[in-house]
């Protein structure tokens, strides 16, 4: 729209309403006063209606350097808000424009084109955050200069900024920690940008949910970002297939089930969709189990697998720990066991049916693939990044908000591709990365099953 907000500048300099100021910047910023005392008049303010036509007519074509002369609205030096105090509307630059090329020299502001390119695109309401309230008055008298009463005249109105806990929105603080590789990227699945939380896995039907919940304020506040968080698990709790990994393996035999052989298992893909699908995965004597699913020794309150105590393995059979295997050192290196070849899950036999208060997720040693997990935590520590002594965002950025781990995966995920998201069950959901393939699958973690971080 620059050739019609050129041509109404030039009409707001043939009716005295705005003038070619040849101060530097300091200077015009200078005299514009405080919140508390009045400005004062350029010394150009009166220059003759002629005399700033020709020297507009200089500054778009080029003649003046940049920053030798500005064109000014003239509107009231004594105005309570200081943005009417003879704001600048346009600017020499001496640098192409990405659309228009060289064609250009001189720019309008911001304010100047705010309102005026709301009008020309016959926009109804200008929704903006709340800081900027003041521009309103500015807004509505740019328009005062140029509207038609038979067109639509745009509104400006404003909203709270919706601020998210353990966040930073700030495009310049962002922007550093693109630059230092502090992350990677804009679409790093820990930054809040659009891209970013697609990466991570955010559908745009939990974004909305969030958004309706959070509703519109008018005052100031931070929402927890656990909300958020929860919207996207209320939506891939419904949508996401279940799948079992192993995030940190370690080798569980069942003794007393036959060497070579293999059973094909079924377990339902998503017990919440109405149409409940089934899949097949295989089952052996050799198997990975969760090393947080087994202690040698445990209390009652611990109802995973212990030596003497039965668990059910998701989708097979109950087993009972008998032993463990160790290394010169004393680390646990095998866990040992015996299945009840009775309880196979989904069988309809009595001992199938039998309850135990465990249940494990688990993959075959053979069977199962290799994948790499990004489990990634909140960015910053603190629910408000850079509230610290120092002031400085940086000091609160969490040094845990990354870890790779190599994990091992039912077979069913080697034919995944960027973006499909699944629930690794007991774990949280899990999106595959844009940059995974066939060879070397990465998955980023979306969210949780709960919120981790509830006091």
């Amino acid at each position: 729209y620059f050739e019609t907000l050129h041509a109404w500048a030039m009409n707001l300099i043939k009716e005295d309403k705005a003038y070619v100021d040849s101060q530097s910047s300091e200077e015009i910023a200078e005299q514009k006063g405080t919140p508390t005392e009045p400005g004062v008049d350029s010394p150009f303010r009166n220059r003759p209606v002629d005399e700033s036509l020709s020297m507009f007519e200089k500054m778009t074509n080029g003649d003046y350097g940049q920053g030798e002369n500005v064109l000014r609205a003239k509107i009231d030096m004594s105005s309570p808000n200081m943005l009417m105090r003879d704001p600048v509307i346009y600017r020499v630059i001496n640098k192409p424009h990405p659309r228009t090329k060289d064609k250009w020299v001189v720019y309008p502001m911001y304010d100047w084109t705010h309102g005026e390119s709301d009008y020309i695109e016959q926009i109804s309401h200008s929704l903006c955050t709340l800081e900027f309230k003041p521009h309103r008055e500015l807004y509505d008298w740019f328009l005062d200069q140029v509207v038609d009463p038979n067109k639509i005249r745009p509104k400006q109105r404003e909203f709270a900024r919706l601020n998210l806990s353990h966040t930073i929105t700030s495009k310049r603080k962002l922007l550093y920690l693109v630059e230092n590789n502090i992350v990677d990227g804009w679409d790093d699945p820990r930054m809040p940008t659009i891209s970013g939380l697609r990466r991570r896995g955010y559908t745009p039907k939990s974004i909305r949910e969030f958004i309706n919940k959070v509703g519109v304020a008018k005052r100031e506040n931070v929402i927890d970002v656990s909300l958020l968080e929860f919207c996207v698990r209320e939506d891939l709790n419904k949508e996401a297939d279940r799948k079992m990994v192993v995030i940190d393996p370690i080798k569980l035999t069942i003794t007393n089930y036959p060497e070579g052989k293999t059973e094909e298992l079924e377990s339902e893909d998503n017990p919440e969709k109405d149409s409940i699908k089934k899949r097949i995965i295989p089952f052996n004597k050799h198997l990975y189990i969760e090393r947080e699913d087994f202690k040698e020794e445990a209390n009652r309150k611990f109802f995973r697998l212990t030596t003497g105590k039965e668990v059910r393995l998701k989708s097979a059979y109950i087993i009972k720990g008998t032993g463990v295997i160790k290394d010169a050192a004393g680390n646990i290196v095998e866990i040992l066991c015996e299945y009840d070849p009775k309880s196979k899950s989904g069988s309809g036999t009595e001992e199938s049916l039998r309850k135990v208060k465990g249940t494990l997720h688990w993959v075959t040693q053979k069977e199962s693939i290799n994948i790499i997990v990004n489990s990634y935590d909140r960015l910053f520590k603190e629910e408000a990044p850079g509230s610290n002594e120092k002031g400085s965002f940086l000091d609160d950025i969490n040094p845990d908000s990354l870890k790779v781990v190599h994990a091992k995966a039912e077979p069913s995920l080697k034919d995944v591709v960027p973006g499909d998201t699944f629930q690794f069950q007991r774990k949280g959901y899990f999106t595959v990365d844009k940059k995974s393939k066939a060879d070397n699958i990465v998955f980023n973690k979306t969210v949780g099953l709960r919120d981790s971080w509830k006091k």
